[in-house]
């Protein structure tokens, strides 16, 4: 196999996504509406939020087409790195694919480089896919994720939110996207603590998806006769690690019971009853 060979000012170096532009790999840029040709999946409602140890990031497990349930069990939490992990919502396709992209181009850095990148370099390396998306974004095929990971010179979790044009915004406590993110997002706030240990973050991101699946009908709430839950990652110094289905079952069916006892307390009005139904 011959080696690529790059005229001088053209080499794209450690950087995988100029590689793949420079061979003329890039994929064409739609020229036309795609959301209205087509019944699209969107991903929805995904969330991240610090507590003492790391970073805790989540997703739900529904994507839609307009008002159709098309997948029941989509995955929208994905490792970036062994540190880092990446939530997407927005056009689940083209998601899917740049979280792919994403991750390459990471490995691509650090086997070129000798050294993984670091924690802020991975974020403007999503910001500058995102931006370079923009195109393809205004023909209706818009992603927006949630990027966390654990910052081994800090040693601390953090978290960074995005828009479409790439834009980058590092978020202190909690950060959140998609159609139920402003539930979602308000749960976290009344209840989120610094000091919170590992557990206590677990149940609040279960919380606060539960709540935004109360509220907005294109995010899941956990399936249980299905066996299907959101998928909640940690990052800590140990790393990407996805906590288990019976771990959440455990915990989902504690806030289950938590809001019916809540219920019964103040004549139903704690919750709706829709909330407890799969």
């Amino acid at each position: 196999m011959t080696p690529s060979t790059f005229e001088p000012g053209s080499d794209p170096g450690s950087s995988f996504t100029n590689l793949v532009r420079s061979a003329g790999l890039a994929p064409p840029v739609p020229d036309g509406d795609v959301a209205e040709q087509f019944e699209l999946a969107h991903g929805t409602t995904v969330i991240a939020l610090r507590y003492g140890d790391g970073a805790i990031i989540a997703g739900d497990r529904r994507a839609t087409s307009g008002h159709i349930i098309s997948h029941r069990s989509i995955e929208k939490v994905f490792p970036a790195d062994q540190h880092s992990a990446i939530a997407i919502a927005g056009a689940a396709g083209p998601a899917v694919d740049m979280v792919k992209l994403f991750q390459l181009q990471l490995e691509h850095y650090e086997k070129v480089e000798g050294n993984a990148l670091s924690l802020e370099g991975k974020a403007n390396q999503l910001s500058q896919m995102l931006r370079q998306n923009l195109p393809a974004a205004m023909q209706g095929l818009a992603v927006v994720p949630i990027f966390a990971g654990y910052d081994k010179r800090r040693a601390e979790g953090r978290l960074f939110q995005y828009d479409i044009t790439g834009g980058r915004y590092e978020e202190r406590d909690y950060a959140t996207s998609g159609s139920g993110s402003l539930h979602a997002g308000t749960v976290i706030k009344i209840r989120f603590r610094d000091d919170m240990d590992r557990d206590s973050a677990v149940n609040l991101a279960i919380e606060a998806l539960f709540q935004a699946a109360d509220e907005d009908s294109a995010s899941g709430l956990p399936d249980l006769i299905r066996g299907i839950y959101p998928v909640v990652a940690t990052i800590d110094t140990n790393g990407f690690e996805r906590v288990g289905d019976d771990e959440l079952e455990e915990r989902t069916a504690a806030l289950i019971a938590q809001y019916t006892s809540a219920a019964g307390d103040d004549g139903g009005n704690a919750l709706s009853s829709e909330s407890t139904q799969v």
